[in-house]
């Protein structure tokens, strides 16, 4: 595919396509020793799926494709019997399709699944049993990574779980992203509104408690954390959203000063980026941040160009055929006509991603 950017030469290059295991983590330590990250982008459907690989070919970058609990089912259609079922089997069929396009985009593509909290793990256990038999299939995992997002619950219960799960992946050479805090908010299900007039402590992680994650979970496996640091999912007032990413430096600091590691030893994950600053996306990254997630406003930049399509062709959208001269309006009600129109203005949006997360023109893929 054509791209409009020019590539970065880097020390490490891989092959475009899915990174799993090792590549994943050239990957990681590539965007950290670089000094920027990537964006995480929630998807639904192959169109979405579609224009993240198209921005990120066009932006020579490479990227976290990822999948919600709801966009997974919803991948497998809203009309499938049995919603677990099919949050499973959405997951797999999406993991699939990434795998058979990502390399013919020319990047290096991380393939996520996000939050899943206490009801959900089943889903997560799910779609390993279906990772499992792809591993024995190919000798790669279906997925990159799965997140656990038990921070609702107690600690050691948070953690304690994460660890039993992480062993299983772990022989797959697949990572887990834990996260500790609250991230304010509601993301597909999970959370609640954020109230922005309270002063939440549970929205900044603590640092003990990422140091405590760290000597149960390194021994095991690959891990990346997303610490609260007063960010919120959603798109909220300017002043109301207080972000202190100093409190990922602190928690870096801390595991390397008690566990001697070197800098910056955790792989950390900026959750509720749509909306925020972009001075503090810089300061987060700069802290070993690499992975940034993108929805609120990746669904915005889909959805607006529909509306201004049907806005600017309504009759096609009441009649076939024009009522007063018979003009026919297949040519407008097309669906590839205004989805197409949506694709477009997501790779837009994502450019703007890449640009602010410093990662145009970086992609490692060979």
């Amino acid at each position: 595919m054509s791209t409009s950017v020019a590539p970065t030469p880097a020390a490490t290059a891989l092959p475009a396509g899915v990174v799993t295991g090792a590549s994943y983590d050239a990957l990681v330590a590539a965007c950290k020793s670089g000094g920027y990250a990537l964006p995480a982008v929630n998807v639904t459907g192959t169109n979405t799926v579609n224009a993240v690989l198209e921005a990120a070919a066009k932006n020579r970058a490479d990227v976290v494709i990822q999948l919600s609990n709801g966009g997974a089912q919803f991948y497998a259609g809203q009309g499938f019997p049995d919603s677990a079922t099919a949050k499973v089997l959405g997951a797999v069929s999406a993991a699939r399709h990434v795998h058979m396009m990502a390399a013919h985009y020319g990047v290096c593509v991380v393939l996520h699944t996000d939050h899943a909290n206490k009801k959900l793990i089943p889903w997560v256990e799910g779609m390993l049993d279906h990772g499992e038999r792809f591993f024995d299939e190919t000798g790669s995992p279906l997925f990159s990574s799965h997140m656990l997002d038990l921070s609702e619950e107690p600690l050691e219960w948070n953690v304690g779980e994460c660890a039993r799960v992480l062993e299983r992946m772990a022989r797959l050479g697949m990572n887990l992203e834990i996260e500790l805090g609250v991230t304010g908010g509601e993301e597909d299900g999970i959370g609640g509104e954020f109230d922005e007039s309270a002063d939440n402590a549970k929205l900044y992680t603590q640092p003990d408690d990422v140091l405590h994650a760290y000597d149960v979970l390194n021994p095991i496996g690959r891990f990346s954390v997303a610490a609260s640091f007063g960010n919120v999912h959603g798109v909220y007032k300017p002043g109301n959203v207080k972000l202190r990413p100093e409190i990922l430096k602190a928690s870096q600091d801390l595991v390397s000063s008690s566990r001697s590691t070197g800098p910056r030893p955790l792989d950390l994950v900026f959750h509720g980026g749509s909306g925020s600053d972009k001075a503090q996306i810089a300061e987060a990254v700069s802290y070993g941040v690499f992975k940034m997630n993108i929805d609120t406003d990746t669904q915005f930049a889909f959805s607006a160009p529909v509306g201004e399509f049907v806005d600017a062709h309504s009759k096609a959208f009441k009649y076939q055929i024009d009522p007063d001269d018979g003009t026919p309006f297949k040519s407008f009600y097309d669906p590839r006509k205004w989805l197409r129109a949506a694709e477009v203005g997501m790779v837009a949006r994502l450019g703007e991603a890449f640009a602010d997360l410093g990662s145009t023109g970086k992609s490692i893929a060979k």
